[in-house]
Parts: structure tokens; C-alpha cells; sequence
């Protein structure tokens, strides 16, 4: 089992950046596939961003790509996800997921455990 806990979000403006932690405790998250949602009040939750077990793959949604980076430290059993050029439109309570058998998934059903969800709100 896995405990993910997110830090790192707030109130930006639009074209900040910012940069959200996933920090995983328990069985290390090299284990697991691991991706960040976003949902927005009145929205299904949307895939941001992944990387497979090893790391060999990573994916985007079409929102973000180019704007959005999904990292990890090993040595800190920790996720990132750098956002760049934000939006309005990016505002949503973000969660980071572990997944534990098979590749990456964009499709939030396919996760095993998750975090509380951080709040990123950006202002135009």
C-alpha cells in the first residue's frame, strides 16, 4: 500500500507558474504507475499527467501538453508536476495517484490509491 500526500498548490495569476509535490510513504511509488487529475466543480476528473513503473513512458493530456511537466526523485519518493504558462482554465483541485499493476492510464478509474487533492486556482 501506498499513502500519497500533495503540497504545493495556491492562488496564481495567469502565466505564472507553480509546482505541486506528490509525496509518496509505504511501499516505494517506483512500484507503481503514477499520474496527477484535475477536477473542476461540475466537471469529471481529467488526466494531467503520468509516467509507467519504470518511467520509460510518460503521457499528457492534450490541455497541458507543452505547458505541463510530470517528474519524480527517486531518492525523496516524490512526484512533481511543474505548470507552466497557467491559465484560468487550469483552476481545479489537483490529485496525484498511484496505480499498481500495468502501464500508465489517462483514465482516473484504473488508480488504486490517491491523495486528498490540492486546490490550484488561477486568476485571470
Amino acid at each position: 500500500q501506498v499513502q500519497l500526500v500533495e503540497s504545493g498548490g495556491g492562488l496564481v495569476q495567469a502565466g505564472d507558474s507553480l509546482r505541486l509535490s506528490c509525496a509518496a510513504s509505504g511501499r516505494t511509488f517506483s512500484s507503481y504507475a503514477m499520474g496527477w487529475f484535475r477536477q473542476a466543480p461540475g466537471k469529471e476528473r481529467e488526466f494531467v499527467a503520468a509516467f509507467s513503473r519504470g518511467g520509460g513512458s510518460t503521457g499528457y493530456g492534450d490541455s497541458v501538453k507543452g505547458r505541463f511537466t510530470i517528474s519524480r526523485d527517486n531518492a525523496k519518493n516524490t512526484v512533481y508536476l511543474q505548470m507552466s504558462s497557467l491559465k484560468p482554465e487550469d483552476t481545479a483541485v489537483y490529485y496525484c495517484a498511484a496505480r499498481q499493476w500495468g502501464s500508465y492510464s489517462v483514465s482516473y478509474r484504473n488508480y488504486d490509491y490517491w491523495g486528498q487533492g490540492i486546490q490550484v486556482t488561477v486568476s485571470s
